[in-house]
């Protein structure tokens, strides 16, 4: 969705309506991309800094237009900000204690070396941890596969952490150097020498923002203190990683649904605050 003006998207949006009206369609819900996992939703709230790997950016007037065209909010969704620099409360820091001392809960970095199964263990626990959530569609290994070649070389192993209980591999978390840092002061060119300067960075990036787009726990865990255990070790261990090895000085988390009580919590509880909101339409056909 990019127009200058207002009657061009409306024009695109009323193509849009009767092409998906001529496929047998009853409903419109927008933005998003090619599925949930892409960049779904319109900003609404947060223009005030530009936006982090993956995620999306809008102008303000396109709520107006959106709204304008009869179109309803169904889903927000909230990217939570948090200071990484700073240790996290003292009651997160005791449950991490208490996780390390369980001998039965181990947390590791993912090995690149071994993509192809890393990657098959988080498609696991990922199809897993989100099948009941709004919007979610399975992905499939060939998807996955994807992503990960475009992804690989922002993949580091320190940043991304599966998280075992008894051997077996039940949470994971993925964090992402934030490239957009990268990217913008090349001035969308890669010559004479941009394209050095991204090469050099990719093989040792200095960020002052991670994004973490995925986290995920296994289903029988969920809503249980075993699942919030799990996730705070991962959280800090990446912290740790993402400051002391990369720069990092905050983090960006998201995006979580509105209805995601639990991450929500995670998020609050480590003393982030929302700081931006995407909002995802609907109009019946």
């Amino acid at each position: 969705m990019e127009a200058e003006r207002q009657d061009v998207f409306q024009a695109l949006l009323e193509r849009a309506e009767t092409w998906l009206r001529e496929q047998g369609m009853t409903r419109a819900l927008g933005p998003i991309s090619m599925s949930i996992w892409e960049e779904p939703g319109l900003l609404i709230d947060g223009y005030d800094h530009p936006p982090t790997i993956m995620m999306g950016h809008a102008k303000r007037e396109y709520r107006g237009w959106i709204e304008w065209a009869q179109y309803r909010p169904i889903k927000q969704l909230m990217t939570y900000e948090v200071d990484v620099t700073k240790q996290f409360p003292p009651i997160v820091q005791r449950i991490i204690k208490s996780g390390e001392k369980n001998p039965r809960i181990s947390v590791r970095n993912v090995d690149k070396t071994k993509f192809e199964e890393e990657a098959a263990i988080i498609l696991s626990i990922l199809n897993d941890a989100w099948r009941d959530n709004w919007g979610f569609v399975p992905l499939t290994p060939p998807e996955i596969k994807d992503v990960g070649v475009k992804l690989k070389p922002i993949v580091f192993n320190d940043l991304i952490r599966i998280a075992e209980l008894d051997g077996r591999p039940v949470a994971f978390m993925i964090t992402l150097p934030d490239l957009n840092e990268a990217i913008k002061p090349l001035n969308g060119s890669l010559l004479p020498f941009g394209w050095a300067k991204l090469l050099w960075w990719l093989r040792k990036p200095k960020v002052r923002t991670v994004r973490v787009p995925l986290m995920g726990v296994v289903k029988e865990l969920q809503a249980s203190r075993m699942a919030s255990q799990l996730a705070f070790m991962m959280i800090e261990y990446i912290r740790r990683a993402s400051v002391d090895k990369y720069g990092a000085q905050r983090a960006e988390i998201g995006w979580i649904l509105d209805d995601n009580q639990g991450m929500r919590s995670i998020a609050e509880t480590i003393e982030s605050r929302v700081n931006k909101v995407y909002q995802v339409y609907e109009r019946v056909l």
